[in-house]
């Protein structure tokens, strides 16, 4: 009696449809858990190279990164180019438009939102079956429950990518981290414009390699994913932000002048 007339059942043609997709996930998954990692590096776009010590991401290890969504789907973006799924979980405001233009292949890119107090287990879920999942904590993890997620990790050979933030506080057995700084957003004019992009340096250190490696990059690039900028391009950069300085003009003071931006709704 409480069910609508309108209910979707498994006789009904669109139950049918519903039951077929069901089945074909259900193959999917399954023939997913059969895997284990072949490859000890996860790829990382050309820009990023640089970077790391190995040239990519290892499997069955953990990064921590900063909470950027153009830094997150910049790090999926050359893994899911080569065919491997991708998830992201927790980050709401991550759009699928966003992803698109950073050349993330959407049929291979599952999405949790909002998996409020449940996202160590639902990472820990997908990890049995995706290779690189992002993931933004919904509170500070116990360290038994890491220690159980880093050995779910090493047995798939899963990477993840956490999002640190004060709340969440320092994600431990990380094997890096993966920070974006100095952001520069494009497109916005006086007080017209669209964001097109953003400019910023990218910068990495790992626990075998202390020193930190930067790079100068646009994300997503002209024609998506991830340009690395020329070392003249950050030299113009810096010059265009100390000449906006007051009383670096001729010799005179003047006001800073900012950008007459217009809220929308």
């Amino acid at each position: 009696m409480g069910i609508g007339l309108d209910a979707v059942t498994a006789l009904s043609p669109a139950g049918d449809s519903r039951a077929g997709e069901v089945l074909r996930l259900r193959r999917e998954i399954s023939r997913m858990q059969r895997r284990r990692s072949e490859h000890p590096l996860l790829p990382l776009d050309p820009a990023f190279s640089s970077l790391l010590p190995e040239e990519g991401l290892q499997t069955g290890a953990t990064y921590t990164v900063s909470p950027s969504p153009s830094l997150v789907l910049a790090l999926l973006a050359a893994a899911s180019g080569k065919g491997h799924w991708c998830a992201v979980v927790g980050m709401p405001t991550l759009g699928v438009e966003a992803a698109a233009a950073f050349g993330i292949a959407l049929p291979r890119l599952i999405l949790v939102p909002e998996p409020g107090d449940r996202w160590l287990a639902v990472a820990s879920a997908l990890a049995e079956v995706v290779p690189l999942i992002a993931v933004q904590p919904g509170g500070r993890a116990r360290d038994a429950d890491v220690s159980r997620l880093s050995a779910r990790l090493r047995d798939r050979g899963s990477t993840l990518l956490v999002t640190e933030s004060a709340e969440s506080g320092a994600w431990p057995q990380s094997e890096g981290s993966i920070r974006l700084h100095d952001q520069h957003w494009l497109g916005i004019g006086e007080g017209w414009g669209l964001i097109e992009g953003s400019t910023a340096t990218v910068s990495a250190r790992t626990r075998h390699s202390p020193l930190t490696s930067s790079v100068r990059v646009r994300l997503p690039g002209s024609h998506g994913a991830v340009e690395e900028l020329p070392a003249e391009h950050v030299a113009t950069e810096t010059m265009a932000e100390i000449t906006g300085l007051t009383g670096l003009r001729g010799g005179e003071a003047a006001p800073l002048e900012y950008p007459r931006l217009a809220v929308a709704g």
